[in-house]
């Protein structure tokens, strides 16, 4: 069996989980073709993402000559299926960018053409944005068939734009990574399409499961792990770590991750008199990170737009507990004062008085909370379970008619 997978951007700092399922899928395996719209890879910190940028091809890498060429090449050799593919990026493109469209339908003939070539006989895409609408029109133009991991939020907040409804019909099946993405999807298909909705959960791999969690340290360091993006809420953490430090309460807050609001938290970080508790690391490596948090006290992630972040499987399988928010699939995986705690999100005093209740804990029930956490991890979280369930359903997709 071989897949093609297509996203973006691959490999990325903020996507390890469509890394750590390619690679679990190989172990079984399937054999995986990687295919990137753009080119990516270039800030890549971890060893095993370098070596994916050098196993990924990029389409506009190529250059807008070759697209040029496949375009043509697909209209004079195929006419008829070019012809009902225009007609479709230009409805798609109506609600959201005509030349867009116009520049995934060339995209679209280029990646039939390197899917006949490699011998892919099912595109598997990551995101319902532009790389399922280059998926949606390969097959039209008589690609493989396809199908799509949403993830969310991004994709939710337009759904129309996107014509997600047309994306999930043209598929033959979709996975939402949490019970509330399944939902999510409902909300944008035809009750006829929601029975090829699944749930496949992103996973940890081996780097962390196998990891026996170790005592949490007695140390006053609490570690977020996230790209500094808006919704990651790093702005009001911030803002509640200043009224936990006016409550007398040392600790040393670490931000691994990188982002447009750098100079924002920067900023906010001074203005809340708290420059030498908090540090921005920057993107790290896999082991950097798993270096962060077991030298931690716990997680804090108050995001408020989400759907479930990796970070929180990786941070509950090195066996420290998680503070995060009451939004989509995070109570899924965060059971309140059992493995972690929930906060309302954008409610700063009730992230500075869980951060103070953390600080005060005792380690051994820190410890406690975190040994919950990673089994949990372990039984919803694996990578490789998760792999199998995906690789289960190309085998079927492969089996449909037509």
């Amino acid at each position: 069996m071989k897949i093609a997978y297509l996203t973006n951007q691959y490999p990325h700092v903020r996507h390890t989980f469509i890394r750590r399922e390619i690679v679990a899928l190989e172990k079984l395996g399937v054999a995986i073709a990687r295919f990137s719209l753009r080119k990516s890879g270039r800030d890549a910190v971890d060893p095993a993402d370098i070596e994916e940028r050098q196993k990924t091809h990029s389409l506009l890498g190529e250059g807008k000559l070759r697209l040029l060429i496949a375009l043509v090449a697909t209209f004079f050799t195929r006419p008829f299926r070019f012809l009902k593919a225009l007609v479709l990026a230009t409805r798609l493109g109506r609600r959201a960018g005509l030349l867009r469209h116009w520049a995934y339908l060339a995209e679209a003939c280029l990646l039939r053409k390197r899917l006949k070539e490699c011998g892919a006989k099912h595109l598997h895409v990551h995101f319902a944005t532009n790389p399922a609408a280059v998926a949606l029109l390969c097959r039209k133009l008589g690609g493989p068939r396809y199908s799509i991991t949403i993830h969310g939020p991004e994709e939710w907040d337009r759904p129309e734009a996107l014509s997600l409804r047309e994306k999930y019909e043209g598929a033959a099946f979709v996975i939402a990574v949490s019970d509330f993405g399944r939902c999510q999807v409902y909300r944008w298909s035809s009750l006829t399409d929601w029975s090829k909705v699944y749930v496949v959960r992103c996973g940890v791999d081996d780097s962390f499961l196998k990891l026996e969690p170790t005592p949490v340290p007695n140390t006053r360091k609490l570690v977020l792990v996230a790209g500094l993006t808006e919704q990651k809420g790093h702005l009001m953490l911030v803002r509640a770590l200043g009224m936990v430090a006016k409550a007398g309460q040392e600790f040393e807050m670490v931000f691994v991750g990188d982002g447009p609001l750098r100079e924002a938290i920067d900023n906010e970080i001074v203005k809340n008199g708290i420059a030498g508790k908090v540090r921005i690391m920057g993107w790290q490596s896999n082991e950097k990170v798993r270096e962060h948090l077991q030298s931690s006290r716990a997680m804090i992630m108050p995001s408020f737009a989400e759907n479930l972040p990796v970070a929180m499987m990786e941070a509950l399988a090195m066996g420290r507990p998680v503070l995060g928010t009451y939004i989509a699939g995070v109570p899924e995986l965060i059971e309140h004062r059992v493995n972690g705690w929930l906060v309302p999100a954008g409610n700063i005093e009730a992230i500075s008085d869980a951060i103070i209740r953390i600080l005060s804990m005792p380690t051994d029930v820190l410890t406690k909370m975190g040994r919950s956490g990673c089994d949990r991890v372990r039984r919803m979280h694996d990578a490789n379970q998760e792999a199998a369930k995906l690789k289960d359903l190309f085998q079927r997709a492969l089996t449909l008619k037509g």
